[in-house]
C-alpha cells in the first residue's frame, strides 16, 4: 500500500504547507478518491476504497488532492485562468457550485453528462492537478502503461477554450444571484 504519510509530510514540507491528512471521507464523499477541504485545511484519501489499487494510482489521487491544497492556499503560484477558476465547480452532470464567503452555492446548467463531461475535466485548476499529478508520480513509480491511461481517463477528450469558461462563469453567478 502507498505510503501515504511519508509523502504527505515530505510534500507538506517541501511546500511549507500546515495540512492534516484524512483517512474518514466526510459525508456525501464516501464513494470519492479523495478530495481537498482548504476551510478544515484537511486532505481526504479514501484509503479503504482505493486499497485494491496500484500503488500508482493511490499516488496518483493523493498528489492530485495535494494540488488543490496549494492552489487554494498559495494562489499566486498560478495563472489567472486557475486563480479565477477556483471558487467554480462545474460537474459532470452541470451542477455547479461556487464558493462564496466560505459556503458553497448550488445550481444547475442545463447540458447534461455529455456536454458537461470535458467542462469538469477541463476546468483551469483540474488540468493542472492531473498533469501534476501524473508527473510526481512518474518520477516515483515510472512511466507505466497503467499511469498513462489513468492519467488520459481524468483528462478531457475536447479541449474547453477559457472563454467558454468565462460564459460559464457568467451563468453561475447570474443564477446563484
Amino acid at each position: 500500500m502507498f505510503d501515504y504519510k511519508r509523502y504527505f509530510d515530505e510534500y507538506c514540507l517541501e511546500n511549507g504547507l500546515e495540512l492534516r491528512l484524512s483517512f474518514d471521507m466526510p459525508p456525501g464523499y464516501e464513494t470519492a478518491n479523495g478530495t481537498f477541504d482548504f476551510e478544515a485545511k484537511t486532505i481526504y484519501i479514501n484509503a479503504e476504497y482505493l486499497c485494491e489499487a496500484p500503488d500508482y494510482e493511490q499516488a496518483f489521487y493523493f498528489y492530485h488532492e495535494l494540488r488543490h491544497a496549494v492552489q487554494y492556499l498559495s494562489p499566486e503560484k498560478f495563472s489567472d485562468a486557475i486563480i479565477r477558476s477556483l471558487p467554480y465547480t462545474i460537474m459532470f452532470d452541470g451542477t455547479c457550485y461556487k464558493l462564496v464567503d466560505g459556503k458553497y452555492l448550488e445550481c444547475k446548467l442545463d447540458g447534461g453528462e455529455a456536454l458537461f463531461t470535458d467542462v469538469y475535466l477541463g476546468q483551469p485548476y483540474e488540468v493542472d492537478a492531473n498533469k501534476y499529478s501524473y508527473e510526481r508520480v512518474k518520477i516515483l513509480f515510472g512511466d507505466s502503461e497503467g499511469l498513462q491511461k489513468l492519467y488520459a481517463f481524468w483528462m478531457p477528450k475536447k479541449h474547453v477554450q477559457d472563454a467558454e469558461y468565462l460564459a460559464y462563469y457568467d451563468q453561475i453567478d447570474e443564477k446563484i444571484k
